[in-house]
C-alpha cells in the first residue's frame, strides 16, 4: 500500500513550499527526488512518485514554481501551458529549483543513498544534481532541454540521459555531442520517440521506451547502493 501526502517543507531561503511525500513500499532501498516538467507536481508525476515508492524508494517531488504561483498545475495546452512557459523561462530562477532539490536530497539523506529523477525542465535539475550537488549517489535525467548545453560541465555521480530522436526542441547534434563526451559518470541513451515520451498524458508517449528508460534508471540506482 502506497502512502502519501501533501506537505509543505521549509526551504534553505526560508520559504516554505509544498511537496508531495511518498513512503517506501516494504524494505527501504533510499531515498528520491522527483523533478517535476515544467507544469507542476500533476496527477502524473504524482503516479510516477507512487510507482517508484512501490519499488522501495522514500519520495520527495517539490512543487518549485509555489513562490510564484502556489499549487500550479497545468495542462499541455492553452493558458496553463502558457503559465507554465512564463513560470520556467521568466518568473522562476532555475538555480532556485536547484537549491530547492538540494534541500530535498539533504532531508532524505542519513538512511542511505539519495537519487534524483526529472522529466523536461526537471530533466536538467537532475543532469546538475548529478554535476553539481552533494550526497546524491545518481541521476536520471528525462529530455532536459539545458543538458546537451552544458556538455562541458562533466559529471560527478553516475547519471543516465535520456532523449527521444524526435524531440523537436532538443536538436541531435547536441545530443551527439554530449554522448561523444565519452564521460565515465554519464550515459547517454536515445530513444525512438518524441519529446516527453515518459507521460501517458501527452502526445508523444511512447509505452516501450517510457519502459525501458524506467528500467534502465532503476537498475542505475540498484548498481549505486538502491
Amino acid at each position: 500500500m502506497v502512502t502519501s501526502a501533501a506537505e509543505r517543507m521549509l526551504m534553505a531561503d526560508g520559504a516554505e513550499i509544498g511537496v508531495y511525500r511518498v513512503a517506501a513500499t516494504g524494505a527501504r532501498r533510499g531515498g528520491l527526488v522527483v523533478v517535476q516538467e515544467i507544469f507542476g507536481v500533476t496527477d502524473h508525476i504524482r503516479e510516477t512518485c507512487d510507482a517508484f515508492a512501490a519499488d522501495g524508494y522514500e519520495v520527495l517531488a517539490p512543487a518549485l514554481f509555489d513562490r510564484e504561483h502556489p499549487g500550479f498545475e497545468a495542462d499541455y495546452t492553452g493558458a496553463g501551458f502558457d503559465r507554465a512557459i512564463e513560470l520556467a523561462r521568466k518568473l522562476h530562477p532555475f538555480e532556485q529549483s536547484l537549491r530547492d532539490v538540494q534541500t530535498c536530497v539533504d532531508a532524505l539523506g542519513g538512511e542511505g543513498p539519495v537519487f534524483v529523477v526529472g522529466y523536461c525542465y526537471g530533466g536538467s535539475v537532475a543532469w546538475f544534481a548529478a554535476t553539481r550537488m552533494h550526497g546524491v549517489a545518481a541521476a536520471s535525467a528525462y529530455y532536459g532541454a539545458m543538458v546537451p548545453g552544458a556538455k562541458d560541465e562533466e559529471p560527478r555521480a553516475p547519471v543516465l540521459c535520456h532523449f527521444g530522436r524526435y524531440d523537436a526542441g532538443i536538436p541531435m547534434e547536441g545530443v551527439e555531442a554530449l554522448a561523444a563526451k565519452d564521460w565515465p559518470h554519464a550515459t547517454v541513451h536515445v530513444y525512438e520517440a518524441g519529446h516527453g515520451f515518459n507521460s501517458d498524458r501527452r502526445k508523444d508517449y511512447h509505452q516501450p521506451s517510457a519502459e525501458l528508460a524506467r528500467d534502465r534508471t532503476l537498475t542505475l540506482f540498484r548498481e549505486n547502493g538502491g
